[in-house]
């Protein structure tokens, strides 16, 4: 039998939920000597997969189990990204997966004391070599390396990890990937953006306020078709945050009907990890201007007349928008990625470093 860890299965795969879902459990091995858990051995048709279950049974042997019951694959990092919230009564069950995804996956929870809302949603990033994210070395141009805490890093030992490119270092970058995604949804919550509240993060998860009920999450704008009286409501709504973001220095990244949700006639706008700055991206005045067609586009279907997402996105940017040259720290960038390795090359030749 051909046995890997589960680490190096996905790296190899790159495999989404929904195909990681179908993996079979063939055989369960009697446990070790002075092993709290069996191995199981998953039959994947291509491999066999050896995965260690101790971590797992420990923690349900300490209490922490939930209505939601995750998939092999996904339990390790679920339950470690949220056992710290559990134990600080942030939420008191896992109710159901509402979303998944190759970057993150959301998760319904039942509100603790520290939380005024019955539900809150739990959004868990997977784990850094299990994401599949493509050229982000776009939105990582003109970024801060944040710590947890949201405070840039300045710590020797940590950049020199970085720069590196260390597993240690490319966690710190992967850290500082979601809490770029906290700090832009505090900053627009605190401007009056429609955004979901963050009620705590860390680690890999973010708790946030869950729009929905019981039975599921709010549906994206884009299963929704609208009356023309409501479509224009929310299209000035909508036009209304894209302002509000730009005058906090916000480019929301990928803006579409995708990540607007629709709950009680009006709208949210979700999924932040992709912020750039208007001042310290090249690339930002491009992000922004897809942005706005992206959510034209939308209500145009649903009918709104006199939408045009140039003009609009033209006369935002003149006013809010700020055009500033900068060049990417190559530590950000990844030698073994082609996209990073052309990129690099590519501004190297447009500041005339090459010359």
């Amino acid at each position: 039998m051909k046995v890997k860890t589960l680490n190096h299965y996905f790296n190899e795969y790159d495999m989404d939920d929904a195909s990681l879902a179908k993996l079979k459990v063939r055989n369960v091995e009697p446990a070790e000597k002075n092993q709290k858990a069996s191995r199981l051995v998953v039959h994947t048709g291509q491999d066999d997969l050896l995965v260690n279950r101790a971590d797992d049974l420990e923690l349900v042997e300490s209490g922490f189990q939930f209505c939601y019951k995750p998939a092999l694959y996904e339990s390790s990092w679920l339950f470690s990204s949220l056992s710290g919230f559990y134990a600080d009564q942030w939420f008191t069950d896992i109710l159901r997966k509402v979303k998944g995804g190759k970057e993150a996956s959301v998760y319904l929870c039942s509100g603790g004391p520290h939380v005024d809302a019955e539900f809150l949603a739990a959004k868990v990033y997977r784990p850094r070599q299990f994401r599949n994210l493509r050229k982000d070395h776009i939105y990582r141009e003109g970024r801060s390396l944040l710590d947890g805490d949201g405070h840039p890093i300045t710590d020797d030992g940590k950049l020199h990890a970085i720069r590196k490119k260390t597993d240690y270092g490319k966690e710190l970058i992967h850290s500082s990937w979601i809490e770029h995604e906290v700090q832009a949804m505090k900053v627009l919550s605190a401007a009056g953006a429609d955004v979901p509240r963050v009620y705590t993060s860390g680690g890999m998860a973010i708790l946030m306020d869950f729009l929905g009920d019981e039975n599921g999450g709010a549906p994206a704008l884009v299963e929704v078709n609208l009356s023309r009286k409501a479509a224009r409501r929310l299209f000035d709504q909508a036009v209304h945050n894209i302002t509000l973001m730009l005058k906090n220095g916000v480019i929301h990244g990928d803006l579409s009907a995708y990540n607007i949700l629709y709950w009680n006639d009006t709208i949210t706008l979700i999924d932040f990890p992709q912020v750039v700055s208007p001042g310290q991206n090249n690339a930002a005045k491009e992000i922004f201007f897809r942005d706005v067609q992206r959510v034209c586009e939308y209500f145009q279907a649903q009918g709104v007349p006199g939408v045009h997402s140039d003009r609009l996105a033209k006369d935002l940017w003149r006013q809010y928008g700020v055009s500033q040259a900068v060049l990417i720290d190559p530590a950000l960038l990844d030698p073994d990625d082609p996209h990073d390795v052309d990129f690099w090359e590519n501004k190297r030749t447009e500041q005339g470093l090459d010359a």
